[in-house]
């Protein structure tokens, strides 16, 4: 029994063996290539796929996703003799695996060198300045002769980007202190723009401003002489129209006196001449006014006296009495303004006090 069952176990064992040699499960974005005793027979798809055991084999295993493949940096030398470092990046995708076997030993080694070489002969014919400038064209025609060099081989080169190009120490150094000066240059002429604007616009500002004060000092001036002119018209329209007489305005002069002697400046002061007249003429008039004072002599406290008969003409300038200030003449010149202004002050309120007399003696003088 035992013998029997040996060979059947054995029997089994081989039947399975050669079901799982037979049946193979690719998947998917894979390739396999199969060999039949050492030469290519098929492509095994992805999915379920049967071979014969012994008589066939699985030479590759191939991804034909797209692939990405990172070179090491390279030593390049530019047309000015300048030694730059360039790292690329490769991105391809295995389009015919049975070419990609058999057509080249390391496709991938083979891409390497490819990339190496092109890139001395395209950096090769540019100076540093453009090949750190140009890149996309760099990178179009790597591309270019990539791709038609790897066609054979059954790969398409998709991309190709330049990852870094590394010049020199020295030649770092000496961008940077370029770079720094171009910026120091933009700063010191975008600082000088912007002073030369700002004196613009303080210059227009100061200008404006000035040019509106002197418009409101002429129109203040205008309005204000306008506003004096109107005052005098109606001063003047008044005082002809009430027909003042010698006697008022005289009066007037002497209330308008003291205001005339004001001031911390005045130090110096000329007594004029019709200062004695205007006194001697309002005190005649509030002396004719009183019945009770004798019309030949005014009042004692009226300051100058002069006499004069009833309907007698005024003396002239030359007869009239000489005002005196500490024993000075009227027309002299007296040093202290005070001494003025206490005079014309004392002649006004004499005047007044006479005038407050009349009003008492005369019946209805009030009214």
């Amino acid at each position: 029994m035992n013998v029997i069952l040996v060979p059947i176990l054995v029997a089994a064992i081989l039947v399975v063996f050669l079901v799982l040699s037979t049946v193979r499960v690719v998947p998917q974005a894979r390739r396999y290539i199969i060999e039949r005793f050492g030469r290519y027979r098929t492509t095994l798809q992805p999915g379920l796929n049967f071979i014969i055991p012994l008589a066939d084999r699985i030479n590759s295993r191939l991804d034909i996703r797209e692939q990405v493949f990172t070179s090491p940096p390279q030593p390049v030398i530019t047309e000015d003799n300048l030694v730059v470092n360039i790292d690329t990046v490769l991105y391809y995708q295995i389009t015919d695996p049975r070419a990609a076997v058999y057509e080249v030993a390391n496709y991938l080694q083979a891409i390497d060198q490819l990339t190496v070489t092109t890139l001395r002969n395209v950096i090769g014919s540019m100076d540093l300045e453009r090949t750190l400038t140009s890149r996309e064209e760099i990178n179009a025609q790597l591309r270019t002769v990539l791709d038609d060099a790897t066609g054979k081989w059954g790969i398409r080169v998709n991309r190709v980007e330049i990852k870094a190009i590394d010049p020199p120490p020295t030649i770092k150094e000496a961008m940077e202190k370029q770079m720094r000066a171009e910026r120091d240059k933009r700063a010191a002429i975008l600082h000088a723009e912007g002073e030369r604007q700002s004196k613009i616009l303080t210059a227009e500002g100061t200008r404006q401003q000035s040019i509106l004060e002197a418009q409101g000092d002429q129109q203040a001036a205008i309005l204000r002489a306008d506003g004096e002119a109107k005052a005098i018209d109606l001063v003047f329209q008044a005082v002809h129209r009430n027909d003042a007489d010698p006697k008022v305005l005289a009066y007037k002069y002497l209330e308008v006196l003291p205001q005339l002697a004001e001031g911390d400046n005045n130090t110096l002061w000329v007594i004029p001449g019709e200062l004695t007249r205007a006194i001697q003429t309002v005190t005649e008039a509030f002396a004719d006014r009183s019945p009770a004072m004798p019309r030949t002599q005014a009042p004692a406290s009226s300051g100058p006296s002069a006499e004069m008969s009833e309907g007698a003409e005024p003396p002239d300038d030359a007869d009239t009495p000489a005002l005196t200030v500490g024993g000075r003449a009227a027309g002299d010149v007296v040093p202290s303004a005070d001494e003025v202004a206490e005079l014309a002050r004392t002649a006004v309120e004499d005047a007044k006090a006479a005038a407050a007399a009349a009003e008492r003696d005369v019946p209805g003088a009030g009214r």
